[in-house]
Protein backbone atom coordinates (compact mmCIF):
# COMPACT_ATOMS: atom_id res chain seq x y z
CA UNK A 1 0.00 0.00 0.00
CA UNK A 2 1.19 3.56 -0.88
CA UNK A 3 0.17 6.30 1.56
CA UNK A 4 -0.66 9.87 0.13
CA UNK A 5 1.97 12.43 1.76
CA UNK A 6 -0.50 14.83 1.36
CA UNK A 7 -3.88 13.70 2.88
CA UNK A 8 -2.68 9.98 4.58
CA UNK A 9 -5.00 8.08 2.26
CA UNK A 10 -3.72 4.73 1.18
CA UNK A 11 -3.75 3.26 -1.98
CA UNK A 12 -3.27 0.55 -3.95
CA UNK A 13 0.57 -0.72 -4.63
CA UNK A 14 -0.03 0.45 -8.61
CA UNK A 15 -1.86 3.55 -7.92
CA UNK A 16 0.16 6.80 -9.09
CA UNK A 17 -1.83 8.97 -7.89
CA UNK A 18 -4.15 9.19 -4.33
CA UNK A 19 -7.82 8.65 -5.32
CA UNK A 20 -8.90 10.65 -2.82
CA UNK A 21 -6.98 14.10 -2.98
CA UNK A 22 -5.05 13.08 -6.93
CA UNK A 23 -1.56 14.21 -5.54
CA UNK A 24 0.57 11.78 -7.11
CA UNK A 25 2.44 9.21 -5.58
CA UNK A 26 5.66 8.68 -7.46
CA UNK A 27 6.93 12.21 -6.86
CA UNK A 28 9.73 11.61 -4.63
CA UNK A 29 11.61 14.41 -3.17
CA UNK A 30 15.51 14.62 -4.00
CA UNK A 31 17.50 14.46 -1.27
CA UNK A 32 20.76 16.91 -1.84
CA UNK A 33 23.44 14.94 -1.30
CA UNK A 34 25.91 16.57 1.93
CA UNK A 35 28.53 18.77 0.64
CA UNK A 36 32.13 16.88 0.36
CA UNK A 37 34.58 17.69 2.95
CA UNK A 38 37.28 20.24 1.80
CA UNK A 39 40.31 18.20 1.77
CA UNK A 40 42.91 19.22 4.48
CA UNK A 41 45.91 20.97 2.97
CA UNK A 42 49.56 20.17 4.01
CA UNK A 43 49.56 23.50 6.06
CA UNK A 44 46.06 22.45 7.79
CA UNK A 45 47.64 18.70 8.86
CA UNK A 46 50.74 20.72 10.24
CA UNK A 47 48.50 22.92 12.37
CA UNK A 48 45.93 20.68 13.61
CA UNK A 49 48.82 17.99 14.66
CA UNK A 50 50.67 20.75 16.63
CA UNK A 51 47.85 21.87 18.41
CA UNK A 52 48.55 24.87 20.71
CA UNK A 53 51.15 27.31 19.56
CA UNK A 54 50.54 26.29 15.80
CA UNK A 55 51.46 29.61 14.04
CA UNK A 56 54.33 30.12 16.25
CA UNK A 57 56.03 26.70 15.27
CA UNK A 58 55.27 26.64 11.58
CA UNK A 59 56.82 29.97 11.34
CA UNK A 60 59.74 28.73 12.72
CA UNK A 61 59.97 25.88 10.90
CA UNK A 62 59.68 27.92 7.56
CA UNK A 63 63.79 28.21 8.52
CA UNK A 64 64.32 24.45 8.18
CA UNK A 65 62.60 24.23 4.69
CA UNK A 66 64.86 24.83 1.46
CA UNK A 67 64.74 24.38 -1.74
CA UNK A 68 66.64 21.40 -1.45
CA UNK A 69 64.99 19.59 1.21
CA UNK A 70 64.99 20.23 5.00
CA UNK A 71 68.13 21.88 6.84
CA UNK A 72 69.45 22.41 10.38
CA UNK A 73 69.13 26.19 10.98
CA UNK A 74 70.03 28.00 14.43
CA UNK A 75 67.02 28.55 16.46
CA UNK A 76 66.28 28.89 20.02
CA UNK A 77 63.16 27.17 22.32
CA UNK A 78 63.07 28.54 25.92
CA UNK A 79 60.82 26.34 27.26
CA UNK A 80 62.80 23.54 26.49
CA UNK A 81 65.72 25.90 28.00
CA UNK A 82 64.39 27.11 31.16
CA UNK A 83 61.76 23.74 32.18
CA UNK A 84 63.35 20.68 32.13
CA UNK A 85 63.81 19.09 28.79
CA UNK A 86 62.59 15.64 29.41
CA UNK A 87 59.61 17.49 30.18
CA UNK A 88 58.62 19.47 26.84
CA UNK A 89 59.57 16.36 25.14
CA UNK A 90 57.05 14.31 27.43
CA UNK A 91 54.25 17.14 26.62
CA UNK A 92 55.25 17.32 22.84
CA UNK A 93 54.46 13.35 22.82
CA UNK A 94 58.47 12.67 21.80
CA UNK A 95 58.80 9.75 23.96
CA UNK A 96 62.37 8.74 22.89
CA UNK A 97 63.76 12.11 23.27
CA UNK A 98 62.13 12.54 26.71
CA UNK A 99 63.67 9.44 27.84
CA UNK A 100 67.06 10.47 26.26
CA UNK A 101 66.94 13.98 28.23
CA UNK A 102 65.69 12.35 31.34
CA UNK A 103 69.18 9.85 31.67
CA UNK A 104 71.65 11.70 29.83
CA UNK A 105 72.25 14.64 32.45
CA UNK A 106 72.67 12.17 34.84
CA UNK A 107 75.03 9.93 33.05
CA UNK A 108 76.93 12.81 32.85
CA UNK A 109 77.23 13.83 36.24
CA UNK A 110 77.67 10.88 37.46
CA UNK A 111 80.99 10.74 35.16
CA UNK A 112 82.27 14.28 35.68
CA UNK A 113 80.48 14.99 38.54
CA UNK A 114 80.07 18.50 37.32
CA UNK A 115 76.78 20.15 37.73
CA UNK A 116 77.43 21.89 35.00
CA UNK A 117 76.46 19.08 32.51
CA UNK A 118 72.69 19.92 33.27
CA UNK A 119 73.58 23.57 31.65
CA UNK A 120 75.32 21.84 28.65
CA UNK A 121 72.36 19.69 28.18
CA UNK A 122 70.06 22.59 28.71
CA UNK A 123 71.90 24.40 25.74
CA UNK A 124 71.55 21.66 23.90
CA UNK A 125 67.80 21.54 24.32
CA UNK A 126 67.36 24.88 23.76
CA UNK A 127 69.06 24.60 20.38
CA UNK A 128 67.81 21.79 18.87
CA UNK A 129 64.46 21.05 19.79
CA UNK A 130 62.83 23.02 17.14
CA UNK A 131 64.57 21.18 14.97
CA UNK A 132 63.69 18.04 16.55
CA UNK A 133 60.08 18.20 16.43
CA UNK A 134 60.07 20.05 13.12
CA UNK A 135 61.20 16.31 12.04
CA UNK A 136 58.69 14.69 14.19
CA UNK A 137 55.66 16.08 12.82
CA UNK A 138 57.09 15.82 9.55
CA UNK A 139 57.43 12.06 9.74
CA UNK A 140 54.08 11.82 11.21
CA UNK A 141 51.73 13.75 9.26
CA UNK A 142 53.72 11.92 6.08
CA UNK A 143 52.65 8.55 7.46
CA UNK A 144 49.13 9.61 7.83
CA UNK A 145 48.97 10.77 4.97
CA UNK A 146 50.13 7.28 3.32
CA UNK A 147 46.95 6.14 5.61
CA UNK A 148 43.56 6.00 4.05
CA UNK A 149 41.53 7.65 6.42
CA UNK A 150 37.76 7.65 5.63
CA UNK A 151 36.48 11.13 6.57
CA UNK A 152 37.73 14.47 8.16
CA UNK A 153 36.44 13.23 11.99
CA UNK A 154 38.45 10.59 11.62
CA UNK A 155 41.81 12.31 10.37
CA UNK A 156 40.52 15.26 12.87
CA UNK A 157 40.62 12.09 15.77
CA UNK A 158 44.24 10.95 14.66
CA UNK A 159 45.82 14.33 14.32
CA UNK A 160 44.45 14.90 17.91
CA UNK A 161 45.57 11.03 18.91
CA UNK A 162 49.05 11.53 17.39
CA UNK A 163 49.79 15.56 18.05
CA UNK A 164 49.15 18.14 20.07
CA UNK A 165 49.97 18.28 23.86
CA UNK A 166 49.34 16.23 26.87
CA UNK A 167 49.02 18.27 30.09
CA UNK A 168 48.61 14.76 31.80
CA UNK A 169 52.05 13.81 31.25
CA UNK A 170 53.90 17.08 32.59
CA UNK A 171 52.68 15.23 35.94
CA UNK A 172 54.67 11.76 35.39
CA UNK A 173 57.63 13.89 34.57
CA UNK A 174 57.21 15.85 38.29
CA UNK A 175 57.51 12.51 39.41
CA UNK A 176 60.38 11.36 37.11
CA UNK A 177 61.93 15.08 37.99
CA UNK A 178 61.86 14.23 41.94
CA UNK A 179 63.39 10.94 41.00
CA UNK A 180 66.06 12.50 39.26
CA UNK A 181 66.51 14.87 41.88
CA UNK A 182 66.81 11.95 44.23
CA UNK A 183 69.30 10.41 42.42
CA UNK A 184 71.34 12.97 42.10
CA UNK A 185 71.03 13.67 45.59
CA UNK A 186 72.33 10.01 46.47
CA UNK A 187 75.65 10.07 43.36
CA UNK A 188 76.96 13.29 45.28
CA UNK A 189 76.65 12.01 48.98
CA UNK A 190 78.27 8.74 47.94
CA UNK A 191 80.80 10.44 45.96
CA UNK A 192 81.85 12.95 48.96
CA UNK A 193 84.76 12.09 50.34
CA UNK A 194 84.77 10.57 54.22
CA UNK A 195 86.36 12.27 56.43
CA UNK A 196 89.88 10.32 57.70
CA UNK A 197 91.31 9.35 60.69
CA UNK A 198 94.11 11.56 60.34
CA UNK A 199 92.19 14.23 59.95
CA UNK A 200 90.11 14.10 62.82
CA UNK A 201 91.38 16.54 65.38
CA UNK A 202 93.32 15.09 67.78
CA UNK A 203 92.38 15.31 71.55
CA UNK A 204 95.70 15.35 73.87
CA UNK A 205 95.48 13.26 77.16
CA UNK A 206 95.02 15.35 80.08
CA UNK A 207 98.06 16.17 82.11
CA UNK A 208 98.81 13.95 85.53
CA UNK A 209 99.78 16.34 87.99
CA UNK A 210 101.91 14.63 90.85
CA UNK A 211 101.02 14.38 93.96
Amino acid sequence: MKTCPQCQQQNSDEARFCHQCGTALDQQETATPPPAPTPMTEQDLWRGFIGPNADRYLATFKKFSTPSGPRFALSWHWPAFIFEPFLWFLYRKMYVYAMIYAIGPVIAFYLTQDLSADIVWRLMAGVSANYIYFWHVKEQVDAMKNQRVPGADDRHRMLGELGGVQPYVVWVGVGLLVLKIAMVITIFKESAPEESDRDRPKVKPAAVTPV
